[in-house]
């Protein structure tokens, strides 16, 4: 039962002195990053579903 208290002191005392948080402005910034790159990702996602139903269509029509 000390192991675990004394970890969890530890690691409270790791969490609140030793690691360093983003401010708002760098919050904001890479939150603004994922969604840019979230849109992208799915307007390519949308391109290649579009074009292979394209190319589906000419090959079902070619049979």
């Amino acid at each position: 039962m000390n192991r675990i208290i004394a970890y969890l002191k530890e690691a409270y005392q790791e969490l609140r002195y030793k690691v360093t948080w983003p401010t708002w402005a760098e919050l904001q910034n890479s939150a603004i990053v994922v969604l840019v790159a979230s849109v992208l990702i799915a307007i390519m996602i949308l391109l290649m579903d579009v074009a292979s139903r394209n190319v589906m269509e000419i090959y079902y029509n070619a049979i």
